[in-house]
C-alpha cells in the first residue's frame, strides 16, 4: 500500500520571475511513477496574498480546499472558495487560485491522468519554462 502523509511532503517552490505575487509550494504525491494507472495528485499551498499563475491542464480536475480561502478563476468566471468546497476545473480550460485570506491555502488537486502536462502564462521557476507536469521519475 501506497500512502502520503501530506504534513511531511518534501515541497518545491513554483514561481514567476517577473510577478512576485505568483508563488506556491507543491507536490505530486501521486502520479505515474508512484504507480498510479489513471489518476494524479497534486498537494500546494499558496500563502496570503499570493497566487498560483493562470495555466491550463491536460486532464481534468478537482480541486478541493483543505483550508484557507481562495478565489478561483475558471476561464472568464471567478469564485470565492472556502475549506471544504472544491471546483471542477475541465482539461485545457485557463485557470488560477488566488489566496484572498489570512492563513495559508492548503489545496489538493485530483486528475484525471496518471500523467499531467500543465502550460502556464509565463515561465515557472525554477524551470524556466512554461510547460511543467508530473514528474518522470
Amino acid at each position: 500500500m501506497y500512502t502520503v502523509d501530506l504534513n511531511e511532503l518534501d515541497m518545491g517552490e513554483l514561481s514567476y520571475a517577473d510577478h512576485a505575487a505568483i508563488q506556491i509550494m507543491a507536490n505530486f504525491p501521486f502520479y505515474a511513477a508512484t504507480g498510479n494507472q489513471s489518476s494524479a495528485v497534486v498537494y500546494f499551498e499558496i500563502a496570503p496574498g499570493r497566487s498560483l499563475g493562470r495555466h491550463t491542464d491536460s486532464a481534468e480536475e478537482i480541486v478541493l480546499i483543505l483550508s484557507g480561502t481562495v478565489e478561483a478563476s475558471l476561464g472568464d468566471e471567478t469564485g470565492r472558495l472556502s475549506t471544504g468546497q472544491a471546483v471542477l476545473i475541465p482539461a485545457m480550460v485557463p485557470h488560477g487560485v488566488r489566496n484572498i485570506g489570512d492563513e495559508t491555502a492548503r489545496c489538493v488537486g485530483f486528475f484525471a491522468a496518471a500523467t499531467v502536462n500543465s502550460t502556464f502564462d509565463q515561465p515557472v521557476l525554477p524551470f524556466g519554462t512554461q510547460h511543467i507536469g508530473t514528474p518522470t521519475a
